[in-house]
């Protein structure tokens, strides 16, 4: 689905825009003053609960609104959804983010009309003489846009964080501001995220690989370890909960690498996808990362196994442990052994079987080289990703 929040100030010319987005691209239009109007107007049972609501004075709450939100988009089940007015501050954002999930589709972007305000001025006082609207006289203008930019504009930082904030010129000719609106969603239609997971025993040179992979085809190589390394080195809060798990080769407790991904997709929106390294490493995160990539319409589209002999791994850890990139639970032979056990006893039989059942998994053989070894790997995925990546 194509899902857009259209964001701008009064007088940014939302209203005319949206008329023709929601015609181009069959949407659903969401105006939340419009659609409780309607609920008010057929008597609805929430339309009933809003007139009482707005009767006694107060603001309709947003568990309200999002109840009519929902029934206006499923009611019309169309390609996607327009917002228009909606969400207006940070909580409604995430507000809107649980709605959208709970349809089983994400929020494609935002695009936001920029104007200035001087030309905001001129055209809301403009709109007045022809409309006779009396909320359009200066005093009530200057307040309402004191009131987007202290309530609204909060709203910019959250989606540029989460790489869905594209900005549009707002001023000049109306078919001018619609082809630019065009350009950018057709840009992002056309966007699409190829995902690995590189997985194998400790040792297995998965790191190594997983980076390589990146750097071939612009994906983002994620490392929870990497990550979690970096919380502790700067004495973070989450870097000392993470330490007391890593320092005995035990699993970090799911929260912590969850909050890192997320961090990490959302500081990465321009690569065309992720490598996943170190996550997951039980079934139950293989279902959240499942997850954390739905929220970007996207998925794992495929898992690299490194197989790699337990006395090969062994070997590589032990002589890491002696140079400058070593881990702590490099140090000690019963920590090593216990990460090998892991591996076989969870993460290979949990993990790589989840991948395996969906066909979506190689396994490579790992022991040679790193050179010999990328070869082999970038021979099997090349197809593969260069095809997706020119759909």
């Amino acid at each position: 689905m194509l899902n857009i929040a259209l964001f701008g100030p009064p007088g940014a010319g939302k209203g005319t825009q949206s008329k023709y987005l929601v015609e181009k691209y069959n949407l659903t239009y969401i105006s939340t003053g419009d659609i409780l109007r309607v609920e008010i107007a057929e008597g609805s049972e929430l339309g009933n609960k809003a007139k009482n609501i707005i009767a006694a004075g107060r603001l309709v709450s947003d568990d309200l609104i999002v109840q009519i939100i929902e029934k206006k988009i499923l009611a019309e089940k169309k390609d996607g959804i327009l917002f228009d007015g909606f969400p207006r501050t940070v909580v409604q954002a995430y507000i809107l983010d649980g709605l959208l999930l709970k349809l089983d589709t994400s929020l494609s972007m935002m695009l936001s009309l920029e104007v200035p305000k001087e030309e905001l001025i001129t055209r809301l006082l403009e709109r007045g003489k022809s409309s006779g609207r009396s909320d359009d006289n200066l005093t009530v203008i200057q307040s309402r846009l004191k009131e987007y930019e202290e309530k609204t504009m909060p709203l910019v930082d959250f989606y540029k964080d989460r790489g869905k904030y594209i900005a549009i010129n707002g001023v000049g000719d109306i078919n001018d501001i619609t082809n630019h609106l065009n350009d950018a969603i057709e840009k992002t239609l056309k966007r699409t995220y190829f995902n690995i997971v590189v997985t194998g025993k400790p040792g297995s040179g998965r790191g190594t690989q997983a980076k390589r992979i990146a750097d071939q085809y612009n994906l983002a190589y994620i490392s929870t370890g990497k990550l979690m390394r970096q919380e502790i080195a700067d004495g973070t809060e989450l870097g000392k909960a993470c330490q007391r798990f890593m320092e005995k080769g035990d699993l970090v407790p799911d929260e912590f690498p969850i909050r890192i991904i997320e961090q990490a997709i959302r500081n990465n929106p321009h690569v065309n996808g992720f490598v996943f390294k170190g996550f997951p490493r039980t079934l139950v995160q293989a279902y959240i990362l499942d997850g954390l990539l739905k929220k970007i319409d996207s998925e794992v589209n495929l898992a690299v196994q490194l197989q790699t002999t337990t006395l090969e791994a062994i070997r590589r850890l032990s002589g890491r442990s002696k140079t400058t990139k070593a881990r702590t639970y490099d140090m000690s032979t019963d920590v090593i052994i216990h990460r090998l056990e892991e591996w076989e006893g969870i993460i290979k039989k949990d993990v790589v079987s989840f991948y395996k059942n969906q066909n979506k998994i190689i396994q490579m053989h790992g022991d040679d080289d790193d050179g010999s070894v990328f070869e082999r790997v970038d021979a099997a995925i090349a197809p593969i990703i260069s095809q997706y990546l020119e759909k």
